[in-house]
């Protein structure tokens, strides 16, 4: 007995895997070969994957270059004996280590999940023996018996069955539950074919069947999954790349400048304590200490906006991830469609109806070229709704919110809900046509069939079912007025491939009148000498909404591709409703991407709109080619098969509604709406959130670089420091809070989904932008150390000469921060009253600086003095002439005398 992973189970017999797996289909095993299995193989459980030691997670969180250098600044002011500073910036670390901690530690929760699925029982046989045991103490040989209700609880091979149903929708993608049988398959039949294979944690949801477990635990298919999910690796985001980035480079500045600064100043020969005092103030003047808390709050920002757009953010970084998407793989089923199967055209009485409008809403309009009728109008019409009706076992239904909901087979929901709309209720219907018997639905036959008794005209039989299976029955036809005819077999036939083309699921529907006389009926009374009455055709429609969000992508140069597990034609025929891969979209199925090696898979994803009948393991491949080949993607999902694609990409996006636990805790987002436009209405919102953040970056630098730079200028000149390192972090810390932050709540730039992606590999700033940052930080060098050596020379005291240098950086910063509302245009071209919160915060900057300049408390703590009119003036007037020259700059480059 050898039940290894890669044994071929779905094309060996049945026989010959009871064979194999040394069982008995009859008895099951004998309870002391249970005992030496569980020894071999373990529990049917999985193991959540042992994580790091949650101090050491947490320690790690300190691992990042921006880190280090706010420690730092802490050590440095606490050097100072400036607690309350170093307090500040201690916060700001600790709160970004906690978030990072949090977001990493429920990573291992998806496996978790999916542990928490297989936690069920199973019926058995033992010995001969029926039994009710723990799922876990299943092993490979076992027989399983299964009925409707059952979750299947390892992964069996079926051995027989009766119109076995299983939803396997979490695992496949497929929308609609699978028929099984016994039958052998061929060895290259993907999982979603393999009909003859039930899988650990689907849902039974009609028939009974017999298996024989041929994997437990983390050998099954969802096992597989647990390890992939294991295996991936949590990918930096694009912004987190950029900051480590950007931090390494101003890690290294930082300490290049430091260290000339006192190596030039011991040169000259100035003291070695105080030249390490200047050192110390220059880097704290060029460490932006507000730039963590920033970057959190700006995303935590961006969640609440998105919150209210349907998105709720589990992982902060995914804010700005969604910003920076290039492409996004969407599932169909339920986000890019309603999950609502619906009809749409209606073949009766040799003509073609239109039924309009989506969903379960029973509410629609028949139209026949180009005209609105009535279904009472046209007989041949009316009987197929009839049919479709009677012939039926679903029942559509208000919820507690008053939505339309099914309960029963999609497909018969869909006949309801077309009849209701063309006016025929069941409640009323049921006086008239009371049924007597009925034939259920079996898959070796493809139909089910209904009798009914009619007070006039006797007893009528009513039958739907696959047209390969119903049209050969019949002989008649209905003509338009409701006639009957001799019926052309293939004129049907034709219709019915026409229809499937478009990627409708086709059903037949005839009647016949009955003659027995007894109240029960057999598949022989419908074996021929039927009455043709139509072909319904039905498809889960596309959402409206999915349409303008496919196309508003498509314009911000986002690439959209759907992955399913659903059937080619049926993927191809929606994707060409909404716009994904043009009027003809191809589609590559999942047996196609098997033959592919990982080279010619990152040509053929870049290139391929839609991938069909897809495995969970080819999914995580594609999600890996594409971003082999650059690509930022963001992957949706609701199944457990979709689990490892979603941990993998770029941003991954889980079903709020229809998700499964473990897709949601592999996921960074979650829709509460499921549906594919909140994806876009986020990426709209990462793509504001990306902005404020280079705004505040491009806003807080140049205070940074000037600062430095006075530092280093005195220490050349072998002047007094105009700004001391308590003054320094004076204005690092209190306009970071007031001004830069302020930026966060800048509203969306006009024609920001209209701009194509960010290019992944592009730096944190663009080139025009550090010139800007380095021409601000040259304005505020000259204006505050030309201010500190103009008192001075007034005769003022060197307090009254550093204030005057405090104030140049503050009120610059303020009037620099209107040039950064926008980047590009002018700084009032969305209204002066568009954020109200910034002026708010330029009001209480304002009064703080009035109380760091006159208030006696504040003028010993930070060795200030008050100011005079004409300094006053001064400081206001360099401040006015900094934002004039950048507001000069954005017009030269807006006509591209600067380079565009």
């Amino acid at each position: 007995m050898a039940p290894e992973t890669n044994t071929p189970w779905h094309r060996l017999s049945s026989e010959e895997v009871v064979q194999h797996l040394n069982t008995s289909a009859e008895r099951g095993l004998d309870p002391a070969e249970v005992g030496q299995r569980q020894q071999r193989f373990g529990l049917n459980a999985l193991e959540a994957a042992k994580g790091k030691n949650p101090l050491l997670l947490f320690l790690l969180q300190f691992h990042q270059p921006l880190v280090y250098i706010l420690l730092s600044a802490i050590l440095v002011t606490l050097f100072l004996q400036e607690w309350v500073d170093a307090g500040v910036i201690f916060g700001v670390v600790l709160v970004n280590s906690v978030i990072g901690f949090v977001q990493e530690a429920k990573a291992v929760k998806a496996i978790e999940s999916l542990a928490r699925t297989m936690i069920t029982t199973a019926t058995v046989l033992r010995g001969g023996v029926r039994r009710q045991i723990p799922a876990s103490e299943l092993v490979p040989g076992d027989i399983v018996l299964l009925q409707s209700g059952d979750k299947v609880p390892a992964d069996l091979r079926l051995l027989s069955s009766k119109e076995l149903q299983v939803d396997e929708s979490a695992l496949t993608g497929e929308s609609v539950p699978v028929e099984k049988e016994r039958k052998a398959q061929p060895l290259d039949t993907v999982l979603a074919d393999r009909h003859n294979m039930l899988y650990s944690s689907t849902l039974v949801t009609y028939g009974i069947g017999r298996g024989v477990v041929v994997a437990t635990g983390k050998k099954t298919e969802i096992g597989r999954i647990s390890e992939m999910i294991a295996a991936v690796d949590i990918l930096a985001t694009p912004l987190t790349r950029k900051i480590t980035t950007f931090s390494h480079l101003l890690l290294y500045i930082i300490l290049a400048l430091a260290a000339l600064t006192f190596l030039v100043g011991v040169g000259r020969g100035g003291n070695k304590s105080e030249m390490f005092m200047a050192a110390v103030a220059l880097a704290v003047g060029a460490i932006p200490e507000g730039l963590p808390a920033a970057v959190t709050i700006t995303l935590a920002i961006g969640v609440a906006k998105m919150a209210r757009r349907n998105a709720i953010i589990r992982k902060l970084s995914a804010v700005e991830t969604l910003g920076s998407t290039t492409v996004i793989c969407s599932d169909k089923t339920g986000t890019l469609t309603q999950n609502q199967m619906t009809v749409q055209e209606i073949h009766a009485g040799g003509e073609l109806y239109l039924v309009s409008d989506d969903g379960y809403e029973p509410r629609g309009d028949f139209s026949h070229r180009g005209e609105i009728v009535v279904p009472t109008a046209s007989p041949a019409l009316y009987e197929c709704l009839l049919a479709g009706l009677l012939c039926n076992d679903a029942v559509l239904t208000r919820d507690e919110e008053n939505r339309w909901r099914v309960e029963g087979d999609p497909t018969e929901a869909a006949l309801v809900v077309a009849a209701n709309k063309g006016g025929l209720e069941r409640t009323t219907l049921a006086a008239g046509f009371p049924r007597i018997d009925e034939i259920p639905f079996e898959s070796r036959y493809q139909y089910m069939a209904t009798l009914h008794e009619r007070e006039t005209k006797g007893r009528v039989i009513y039958l739907k079912g696959s047209v390969e299976r119903v049209l050969p029955r019949c002989s008649l036809c209905l003509r338009q007025d409701g006639e009957v005819e001799l019926l052309e077999r293939e004129s049907g036939f034709r219709m019915a491939e026409e229809m499937a083309a478009k990627g409708l699921r086709v059903l037949a529907l005839a009647r016949k009148e009955y003659r027995g006389t007894t109240d029960e009926f057999g598949h022989d009374d419908v074996a021929d000498g039927l009455t043709f009455v139509g072909l319904q055709a039905m498809i889960d429609p596309p959402r409206s909404e999915a349409i303008d969000s496919i196309r508003r992508c498509r314009e911000a140069g986002i690439h959209v591709k759907m992955i399913t597990g659903d059937h080619a034609i049926t993927a191809t025929a929606i994707a060409a409703q909404i716009g994904i891969g043009g009027e003809r979209p191809v589609a590559i199925t999942g047996r196609e991407l098997v033959e592919m090696d990982d080279e010619t898979l990152v040509a053929v994803a870049e290139q391929t709109p839609v991938f069909a009948r897809v495995a969970p393991e080819q999914k995580l491949r594609l999600v890996r080619a594409l971003q082999a080949g650059g690509h930022v993607a963001a992957m949706t999902g609701d199944g457990v098969n979709d689990a490892p694609a979603l941990r993998q990409a770029d941003i991954g996006v889980a079903m709020g509604i229809a998700g499964t636990e473990v897709a949601k805790e592999a996921a960074d987002m979650l829709l509460t709406d499921d549906n594919f436009a909140s994806i876009a209405a986020a990426v709209e919102e990462g793509r504001g959130v990306y902005d404020n953040l280079v705004k505040f970056i491009t806003w807080t630098l140049p205070t940074n670089l000037g600062e430095g730079l006075v530092i280093l200028t005195a220490v050349l000149l072998g002047t007094q420091l105009p700004i001391l390192p308590v003054q320094i972090l004076w204005i690092n810390m209190t306009t970071a809070v007031l001004l830069g932050l302020m930026l966060a709540f800048e509203p969306k730039e006009p024609g920001i989904m209209a701009r194509p992606p960010r290019n992944p590999q592009q730096s944190l700033l663009t080139g025009e932008l550090v010139i800007r940052i380095f021409i601000v930080g040259l304005l505020l060098l000259i204006g505050a150390y030309g201010m500190f050596e103009f008192s001075l020379w007034r005769g003022h005291s060197v307090e009254t000469a550093r204030t005057c240098a405090v104030n140049v950086f503050v009120f610059g910063e303020m009037f620099y921060l209107f040039n950064c509302r926008s980047l590009r245009y002018s700084s009032f071209h969305r209204g002066f009253f568009s954020n109200r919160l910034l002026l708010l915060g330029v009001l209480g900057m304002t009064l703080l600086q009035l109380l760091f300049t006159y208030l006696p408390l504040m003028q010993a703590a930070f060795d200030s003095q008050a100011l005079d009119a004409i300094e006053w003036l001064l400081v206001l007037g360099g401040a006015t002439m900094t934002h004039g020259v950048i507001e000069l700059e954005k017009r030269l480059r807006r006509r591209g005398v600067l380079g565009g």
